[in-house]
């Protein structure tokens, strides 16, 4: 693809910074760990700018010259910031599975009015979903997945080259994909506390049906979250390394 676009005022140098850091910059933003909104915008800015000027000498060469116009840097720009998001919101969308598998076990052990402020989502959630996603978050950094998150940013512009036609169809379906295996991976992480629940709820229905007068619900509720925090205990290293491999597994896609 050529350019002769004449902007006096934009430089080769600056305008491979400016659609390097519309891919990178964007992708900080919503990367799980790097995007949580703990993180204060500024940091995650300057965390932007520093990584984009780092790539700048390795990818400069596969970038063409500016466009011929003002509307055809804008498209390019716009384009960049796409790719960023796609490629960002693919790995927060996995990441999304603890959400799901914490609201599902929220309402197998009678959490669910159990609201807490979640900082990965930056709003309210049910207190077993903000755990999971607080210890997703730390298992991210502490099994070095972000390292994976970094070479995916350079491995990006080999999967799609600026200037090129991308294809849509192929990232539609893979979005799609996507979706689906994070809600999959969310149940799936789930399922202990699924199959207690429903052990609690059928022995709660034989106690009521033997014993009438006893008004169940409030004998068979702490039993409930009693036995929910013991299959936590027992199952939480084996959760967390499941959904540590299927993020890993779900990032090398990209490399």
């Amino acid at each position: 693809m050529t350019y002769t676009f004449d902007a006096p005022f934009l430089s080769q140098q600056v305008f491979v910074f400016m659609m390097i850091f519309a891919r990178l910059g964007t992708m900080f933003m919503v990367l799980p760990g790097f995007g949580a909104n703990g993180i204060p915008v500024r940091v995650r800015l300057i965390l932007a700018l520093a990584v984009s000027a780092l790539m700048m000498p390795v990818v400069q060469e596969i970038f063409a010259s500016i466009p011929g116009s003002p509307l055809g840097l804008a498209v390019v720009f716009i384009w960049e910031m796409v790719i960023g998001l796609i490629i960002g919101m693919s790995a927060r969308i996995i990441f999304t599975a603890l959400q799901v598998a914490g609201t599902l076990i929220a309402f197998q052990t009678a959490l669910a009015f159990a609201q807490n402020f979640d900082p990965s989502q930056d709003s309210q959630g049910a207190v077993t979903g903000a755990f999971l996603s607080l210890t997703g978050v730390t298992l991210i950094f502490a099994a070095d997945l972000h390292h994976l998150m970094l070479a995916s940013m350079a491995q990006s512009y080999d999967l799609f080259a600026p200037g090129a036609e991308y294809p849509i169809a192929q990232i539609t379906d893979h979005i799609v994909a996507t979706v689906s295996q994070s809600f999959v991976l969310g149940v799936q992480l789930a399922v202990p506390f699924m199959v207690s629940g429903l052990i609690v709820y059928v022995a709660a229905g034989v106690i009521a049906k033997l014993i009438p007068q006893i008004q169940i619900f409030f004998v068979i509720m702490p039993a409930n979250i009693t036995v929910g925090f013991i299959v936590l205990m027992l199952v939480i290293s084996s959760m967390m390394m499941l959904f540590v491999d299927r993020m890993e597994a779900h990032l090398r896609q990209f490399l």
